[in-house]
């Protein structure tokens, strides 16, 4: 779903003191309905755009690391501008430093991001409407039953599954 040629794509915090770039379009795009996310961004949801490290440049300033609790207790790393703290991207335990989980909001066209699946709806607030179109799951899902044959390659790649 993601828009191609979109990319590269610039993405800011709040203030303007850090500036990053995606190289390349995201592999998959988590529109996460747990409670995890609810509390940690403080929606409804929060909205993640998968990407190797490797293909996200900071452009300008250096982001903060900070090392948060997550649900499956292998914490994660968020990473923040210093100045106004507005979170940029997440890693997560699985995939370590290799994959980074940016926050879809602050790209410069967020829109060419679409969710490609809903996760842990059991959990979503009831107020919110899925498109019919969207895949969507309970919990998570299995990456191959989801992803494309060119993401799951780009994915192992990035873990040195090749």
């Amino acid at each position: 779903m993601t828009t191609e040629n979109s990319f590269p794509q610039s993405g800011h915090c709040t203030c303007g003191e850090i500036h990053f770039t995606l190289k390349t379009p995201p592999l998959f795009v988590h529109c996460c309905h747990c409670s995890w996310c609810q509390r940690e961004s403080g929606s409804a949801f929060a909205l993640n755009a998968l990407i190797e490290a490797d293909r996200l440049e900071v452009t300008q300033g250096t982001p903060e690391m900070i090392e948060l609790p997550s649900n499956s207790g292998k914490g994660q790393q968020v990473f923040r501008c210093p100045g106004c703290h507005t979170a940029l991207w997440s890693q997560y335990g699985a995939a370590g430093e290799a994959i980074s989980f940016v926050k879809v909001g602050v790209l410069e066209n967020p829109d060419s991001c679409p969710p490609d699946i809903h996760i842990f709806t059991s959990t979503k607030l009831s107020w919110v409407q899925l498109p019919p179109e969207t895949p969507a799951s309970e919990t998570y899902y299995r990456r191959s039953e989801q992803w494309s044959a060119a993401s799951i390659a780009r994915y192992n790649t990035a873990l040195g599954r090749t």
